[in-house]
């Protein structure tokens, strides 16, 4: 039996036991907002130290947590040593976007039906909390030499940007891994992703009673006129062309909008937030520069409105960086292995914490347990989930990587 046949079988014989692992995980809530999720971590630190890992606990002071807009943060880091030679991270995300409504199963349950897991996070990304511990558990028992160095890093901001995640670690010097994988799904290795622009818009008018209206200013009818304005700006984008594989054109949503007072009322003040995902090639500075324009020459069509516009997330895209070529190889090697089928390398138009750790230098890619498509697994939707299949496959991947990347030079 091979080292990587090894691998399988011991990822095999453990498999009902890192499902467990994962329906703890997914059953402690971590809703982002409010984002209450030190409580998450103390729990994951409790179930790592049960494999014997002790994982380091990376309290953000209350007073930074809240200014960030979250309640608590406790980041995680596990050190594997190995001897000397190159340090692999590999990084999850354990907070959540809200359930929503429309759930057929308990959204924090973890129950497992017809091969699948259901919960917030099932799929994005607590299952690579368990994909990565396992896969580093697997590694370690098969008792062979290795040099280098394994890092999981659990973190618990993706939802807000992760400056407070893997940027808090990378800013205070606590880590700088020479390769990173991070979370992502089974049959593809991302080596590319969009940025991403977030701002929220408050349109001012002037209250009024509904009886007498041209005695206020409608903030509604104002914004509906920027929104109109920013949504054309859709068509255009649609002309602009990303050169990476899997990402399409920029793009824009506006996902929440707040406003008046009453039904009889003239609303004097609305707000909306909207969400501008950028491809590679873009300018950051001049995709806000060219929103704002948009919205005040909008605005200055409407009399009597006055309009702030603040930014709220600049997350730049993921280029692949020089270095990166290793972990590429390796994952597609043995994916195709474990999956039977090639994994391309391409890109995506999420975006994720890796672009932090690219802009401080580190190569790495997106890979972890996961369908072909977000779509498929219901990430940020009611009945979110992961097929089991896909959480074994990953694992053994991902320790067969490590083996490789950690093997003793010839």
């Amino acid at each position: 039996m091979t080292d990587d046949e090894k691998l399988d079988a011991w990822v095999d014989a453990h498999f009902d036991e890192e499902v467990r692992f994962l329906q703890e995980l997914i059953r402690v809530p971590t809703p982002t907002p409010p984002g209450n999720n030190a409580p998450h971590a103390e729990r994951t630190a409790e179930l790592l130290h049960t494999f014997g890992f002790e994982a380091e606990k990376h309290k953000i002071a209350p007073v930074e947590v809240k200014a960030y807009g979250l309640e608590s943060l406790t980041n995680l880091i596990v050190r594997r040593s190995y001897g000397e030679g190159r340090t692999i991270a590999l990084n999850a995300h354990g907070d959540v976007v809200p359930p929503g409504e429309g759930w057929t199963q308990e959204p924090y349950g973890g129950k497992v039906v017809d091969g699948r897991i259901y919960g917030r996070a099932s799929a994005v990304s607590k299952s690579d909390f368990a994909t990565y511990t396992f896969a580093v558990r697997a590694l370690e028992a098969l008792d062979i030499p290795l040099h280098g160095s394994v890092e999981l890093h659990f973190t618990y901001d993706e939802e807000f940007g992760g400056e407070m995640g893997p940027g808090w670690l990378l800013k205070n010097k606590l880590t700088r891994p020479d390769l990173l994988i991070a979370a992502g799904f089974s049959h593809e290795v991302v080596t590319a992703h969009n940025g991403c622009l977030q701002m929220e818009v408050t349109v001012h008018g002037k209250m009024a009673h509904a009886a007498i209206p041209d005695t206020g200013v409608d903030a509604l009818q104002a914004a509906v006129h920027i929104l109109n304005a920013l949504y054309a700006q859709n068509t255009l984008y649609q002309k602009v062309s990303s050169k990476v594989e899997g990402i399409n054109h920029p793009y824009l949503n506006v996902g929440r909008i707040e406003g008046g007072t009453n039904t009889n009322v003239v609303p004097g003040k609305v707000m909306f937030k909207l969400d501008r995902r950028m491809i590679p090639e873009e300018k950051p500075f001049e995709v806000e520069r060219d929103i704002r324009k948009v919205i005040n020459d909008a605005a200055r069509q409407c009399e009597g409105v006055r309009v702030e516009i603040k930014r709220l997330l600049l997350a730049n895209a993921l280029k692949p960086l020089p270095g990166n070529q290793p972990l590429v190889d390796a994952i597609q090697k043995h994916g195709q292995a474990v999956f039977g089928e090639p994994i391309p390398a391409m890109g995506t138009p999420l975006y994720t914490d890796v672009r932090l750790y690219a802009e401080a230098g580190i190569p790495g890619v997106i890979y972890g347990a996961g369908p072909r498509t977000v779509l498929e697994s219901n990430a940020k939707r009611a009945d979110e989930h992961l097929v089991l299949d896909d959480l074994r496959g990953a694992t053994k991947v991902i320790a067969r990587t490590l083996r490789e990347l950690l093997a003793p030079l010839p």
